[in-house]
């Protein structure tokens, strides 16, 4: 790919409707490539990567732009200071006021900003990971959720087994290798574009990353079983849940939202399971609900949250998310738990989880839980796992993050019904 006029020009604009779109940074993405069909894929991959640095470290770039702040001036900082691109790389876009903004711009000590500056947070979730975390591992974890997501896959084991997907992509010529924790994930070392290979058009894998794919073997479904997804989404952790139970069994996949569960479909007919139903909900307190009191095995609730650990996938979530946004997540959290639970019989599983970092939307609510349903105990995330040869340092409760495990950020705790 050879940096251009046009490219940057692609790049500019598009960073200039993210900065003042409403909606999540990927679906702005994904529709201006849909609206754009000339570029490559390598052009695509630089405009994409480039905006989302942006997304990233804005709050550094800004200092670094002194005076006006425009989405040029942050794209051109972003090329400078983040990809490492010469003065005689940008001319071709530079005007003469503009190399010497751009002198002043590189010359910034970046070390000397405040330290919510310097990592590219919000003061408020600053100050939420400085009050739990050591000075120094709050820069570490700020640096991996400022990195791009390595591209997680995972085998479908009802269709092939991960030795042979291994292979296979090997052989076609792509970086891959075993993820660490979960026994059907693989790692890629480059993001091609997978919707054409044959292994995914015949369901042998999905993209799925490593942190996600474990609360599936938290879960720990059995053949035979009726089990429910609670806010199955697109159905990433259904299809897993499904696989598990050798399409055997019966699996609710619940979600209020009727397009993420159109999502589902074609991932479904890949996938070859017959046991999964996708059933639209109005509320946790829908009549689907009830009739499933007290007689289900296990239930999985990957709650909605603020996603704060997925940024780095999501950077953009850090500047939307809000204290306000999510003490009123939290209030949801708890009562979708609270429903999901009825659902479960003695002796069954429930698993409460999020991609959160925060305490507020993950021990604040399984405490709470606790303290109203005597009933449920907790079991050892880290015996789950270790029964399943998954071996992970995580003691009750599963707590994932970029900087120590190479994942998104997860919490996770598995309670039974006694």
């Amino acid at each position: 790919m050879r940096f251009t006029p046009a490219l940057f020009h692609h790049a500019q604009t598009l960073l200039s409707e993210l900065l003042r779109s409403s909606f999540p940074a990927d679906l702005v993405v994904s529709r201006y490539f849909r609206q754009h069909r000339e570029l490559g894929h390598g052009d695509r991959a630089f405009v994409a990567e480039t905006v989302f640095s942006v997304l990233r470290r804005k709050r550094s770039l800004s200092a670094r732009c002194a005076g006006e702040l425009t989405s040029r001036r942050l794209l051109l900082a972003a090329l400078a200071c983040l990809h490492g691109m010469n003065r005689r790389e940008l001319d071709v876009v530079l005007s003469e006021a503009e190399r010497h903004w751009l002198a002043q711009a590189k010359a910034v000590q970046v070390s000397e900003l405040p330290a919510a500056v310097r990592l590219d947070l919000p003061d408020w979730l600053h100050e939420l990971l400085a009050a739990r975390f050591a000075e120094d591992e709050v820069a570490e974890l700020a640096a991996a959720l400022n990195q791009p997501a390595p591209l997680d896959l995972r085998v479908n084991p009802l269709k092939a087994a991960r030795p042979e997907v291994l292979a296979r992509l090997q052989a076609d010529g792509l970086a891959a290798e075993p993820c660490p924790y979960s026994p059907l994930g693989i790692r890629l070392a480059s993001k091609p574009a997978l919707s054409r290979h044959p292994l995914f058009i015949d369901g042998s894998i999905e993209v799925q990353d490593e942190g996600s794919q474990l609360l599936g073997f938290l879960l720990q479904p059995r053949r035979g079983e009726m089990v429910a997804d609670f806010c199955a989404g697109a159905g990433g952790k259904t299809l897993l849940l499904g696989a598990l139970m050798r399409s055997q069994g019966r699996l609710y996949a619940f979600d209020v939202d009727p397009r993420r569960l159109a999502r589902m479909k074609p991932r479904l007919a890949r996938s070859g399971l017959s046991n999964v139903h996708p059933a639209r909900i109005e509320s946790e307190r829908d009549l689907k609900i009830k009739r499933l009191a007290g007689k289900l095995d296990r239930v999985l609730v990957d709650a909605p949250c603020s996603g704060l650990g997925t940024l780095r996938r999501n950077p953009d979530l850090k500047w939307r998310q809000t204290p306000a946004s999510v003490a009123e997540l939290s209030v949801k959290q708890a009562a979708i738990l609270a429903a999901a639970a009825g659902l479960v019989k003695k002796g069954g599983r429930l698993v409460y989880a999020t991609c959160s970092l925060l305490d507020a939307e993950n021990e604040v609510i399984i405490d709470d839980f606790l303290a109203q349903h005597p009933e449920f105990v907790v079991c050892s995330a880290e015996e789950i796992l270790a029964r399943q040869e998954i071996s992970i340092a995580c003691g009750e409760q599963l707590r994932l993050f970029p900087h120590r495990h190479a994942t998104d950020a997860f919490y996770a705790v598995a309670m039974e019904r006694k």
